[in-house]
């Protein structure tokens, strides 16, 4: 045993004898893949580039304090080792989380689609992130919202049909800049993007007028909801001696096909309805359609917001256009700008911005006199 131990050893000890010198360029090319199979670090970047981890961490944040040769040795060294920068450390160094926290009063539908959209383009196109929280339109879930995201993000959007809602929103966000997006704001002297609702529904009616009709209904938002209140106000002084006739809706396509079915019921149908958003009147369009109603021969409709759907119903739906991408893209650009002045220390835009819709002429309300000669 003790003889077999020592042929053992010696065999050992000239295989080892045998072996080649370590390659010192192999060693190096493994030592990074290992680093970057265990997530590289900062200074592993900065270790490979052969510059400080202050350097490394200029250029990371886009100060133009580096020279262009270090930048680019940086940046080779970022790719080559796939470092991702953690966004915890980066935001205690830096203030910064480069996230917009943006709170709505429901995630459902056309029309919140279409603002999320134009909000992630913007974001992106900035080199933003957003967290998109729903507040059920409910003015405590709001304010529950708003207190998840403090610490979280850079700035808010803050979506709310509530004035209250939205000025306790932006009370409890407390330094943080906020944007108000919708709701009447221009009392508020706060930050704010508006849409003109009681204008654009005073267009909507007077459109109906100009086209012949006399017995114009609407289906309005649900009560409490500023812009539902608001363009319920823009229906009745627009009416121009005509009676009003209202009834209920809760900006749905259910609840506008429900309206639509009450109005047929009347002894005197309308000729006419303005729907206090395009949902609601899609939902009429169908009830007219069910029924046998002709739209606009017999009823003319008209919606607002323009939503995608809007021009593929048949007929086609006039509707009050207020390019809701576009608000979300200019909602996202007013907050990063509040952000920027808030870092420096400069006053902040305390503006409110008025949106005013346009009319988009469609099927749906063709005149009177030639849709009843086209059909007669």
């Amino acid at each position: 045993m003790s003889r077999r131990r020592t042929l053992a050893e010696e065999g050992w000890h000239d295989a080892l004898q045998e072996r080649k010198p370590l390659d010192i360029a192999s060693s190096s090319a493994a030592n990074d893949r290992s680093r970057a199979a265990k997530a590289a670090t900062i200074r592993d970047v900065a270790e490979h580039a052969r510059v400080s981890v202050a350097s490394v961490s200029r250029v990371l944040n886009g100060s133009d304090a580096i020279t262009e040769s270090t930048r680019q040795r940086v940046l080779d060294a970022v790719a080559q080792l796939r470092y991702v920068p953690h966004v915890g450390a980066r935001s205690l160094s830096t203030s910064r989380t480069d996230t917009i926290g943006v709170i709505l009063p429901d995630l459902f539908g056309e029309f919140f689609s279409e603002l999320i959209r134009g909000m992630d383009l913007a974001a992106r196109a900035h080199g933003k992130h957003l967290i998109v929280s729903s507040s059920h339109d409910d003015a405590e879930d709001t304010l529950t919202a708003v207190r998840s995201m403090r610490g979280r993000v850079d700035g808010m959007i803050v979506l709310s049909p509530h004035v209250r809602a939205a000025n306790l929103a932006a009370d409890v966000a407390g330094r943080m800049p906020v944007l108000l997006m919708n709701g009447g704001m221009e009392e508020a002297g706060r930050p704010s993007i508006v849409i003109d609702n009681h204008g654009g529904a005073v267009t909507a009616v007077q459109h109906l007028i100009a086209t012949g009709r006399r017995r114009i209904a609407h289906i309005r938002g649900p009560e409490g909801n500023i812009e539902a209140d608001q363009r319920a106000a823009g229906y009745a002084s627009a009416l121009d001696g005509q009676a009003p006739i209202v009834v209920e809706g809760e900006f749905s396509q259910a609840s506008g096909h429900r309206a639509a079915t009450a109005l047929l019921a009347m002894e005197q149908r309308p000729d006419a309805v303005f729907a206090a958003n395009d949902m609601m009147a899609v939902g009429a369009l169908l009830a007219f359609q069910e029924a046998g109603v002709r739209c606009p021969e017999d009823i003319a409709v008209v919606g607002f917001d323009d939503v995608p759907i809007a021009s593929l119903m048949r007929p086609a739906l006039t509707t009050m256009r207020v390019n809701i991408a576009e608000i979300g893209r200019r909602g996202v650009e007013r907050l990063i700008g509040l952000v920027r002045a808030d870092a420096a220390g400069e006053p902040s835009d305390a503006a409110c911005e008025t949106v005013r819709p346009v009319l988009v002429e469609r099927q749906s309300t063709a005149a009177a006199s030639s849709a009843r000669f086209n059909n007669g």
